[in-house]
């Protein structure tokens, strides 16, 4: 199979136990849990089989230690994941609001997760990899986006494949540069994951139709749009495929975006048609959801095919 490789964050989450919570006053908090959007997909993809690695950095720490344990034990290949002697993992403090919404205050750019590079091992994982996935959360320093461009260039330039996924938050988009880094990367993306209205960063169209049509005629070759409960929708030039989410109990929503993009890219690599590559990424999506913290929910392919099994035997 085809070799997946991501490069960005990697830290450890740590959450508010109840709703409503605010960081203004003490509060129980559970955690840690392993994290980081890139983190999460590469994750996600290896539970699937997908041969996958992650360019990264983290402290040579107990925080650390956590993530490069758990992406090696979903199978995941760690040689370019760099531990940093005096520099701290990445962190996330998340509280959860009454309607649903999240805040986050982030420790990503000071930490060690903004001194990845593109050394030894980095390229050497580089010279396996047949595509290339991108987390706009990525771009989060000049350095952190000159190491994605570079991984970017280095995949396009021996034919491969690029897929991007904005995943901008507001804490992120307000970085210097970051407008024009997510521009560079666009221009070489092959499949784009967008969520909802990250759709319209990118096309001036007024509607979904054709805000879609815009970034198919600048040369992507499929636009794939999550929408959370709602299912997600396929476009490529050809035509289009929707489908609805798989009803499950929402536990933490947190990594169910980055999962449905490492199986759809995951699906779509392995030259699944759309349609069951759609409802292979819905139900790691749906998966997802079921648990708190953001990669207690990926689970193995035999169990995702299990969900689609019996929600097609319940339809």
């Amino acid at each position: 199979m085809k070799k997946l490789v991501c490069a960005g964050e990697i830290l450890v989450e740590i959450m508010a136990e109840r709703i409503g919570q605010s960081f203004l006053e003490p509060g129980p908090l559970v955690g840690p849990f392993p994290s980081g959007a890139p983190t999460i997909f590469v994750g996600q993809a290896a539970a699937l089989g997908q041969p996958v690695g992650l360019i990264g950095a983290v402290g040579e720490d107990d925080f650390g230690q956590l993530n490069i344990d758990r992406l090696r034990a979903l199978g995941a290949d760690v040689s370019a994941i760099t531990s940093h002697k005096g520099h701290a993992t990445g962190t996330a403090f998340v509280t959860y609001l009454a309607d649903a919404a999240r805040h986050f205050v982030f420790n990503i750019r000071n930490s060690a997760a903004g001194l990845m590079a593109i050394d030894d091992a980095a390229r050497h994982l580089l010279a396996d990899a047949d595509h290339f996935h991108v987390m706009g959360s990525s771009l989060f320093s000049d350095k952190a986006t000159d190491v994605v461009l570079a991984a970017t260039a280095a995949v396009k330039a021996k034919g491969g494949t690029v897929s991007f996924d904005p995943n901008v938050r507001r804490e992120i988009l307000q970085v210097s540069g970051m407008r024009a880094a997510l521009d560079k990367v666009l221009a070489e993306t092959d499949v784009f994951l967008p969520s909802g209205d990250e759709l319209f960063l990118f096309s001036s169209a007024g509607d979904e139709k054709g805000a879609v049509d815009d970034l198919l005629g600048r040369g992507i070759s499929c636009v794939v749009l999550k929408k959370g409960a709602d299912g997600a929708a396929y476009h490529d030039r050809q035509g289009a495929v929707a489908l609805p989410a798989f009803p499950v109990e929402e536990i933490d929503p947190t990594g169910a975006g980055d999962c449905f993009g490492a199986a759809f890219v995951s699906m779509w690599l392995r030259g699944a048609a759309p349609v069951d590559a759609l409802r292979v990424a819905n139900a790691c999506g749906a998966l997802a959801v079921t648990r708190k913290g953001p990669m207690e929910g990926i689970h193995r392919l035999a169990n995702v095919e299990a969900l689609i099994l019996n929600a097609g035997a319940h339809a």
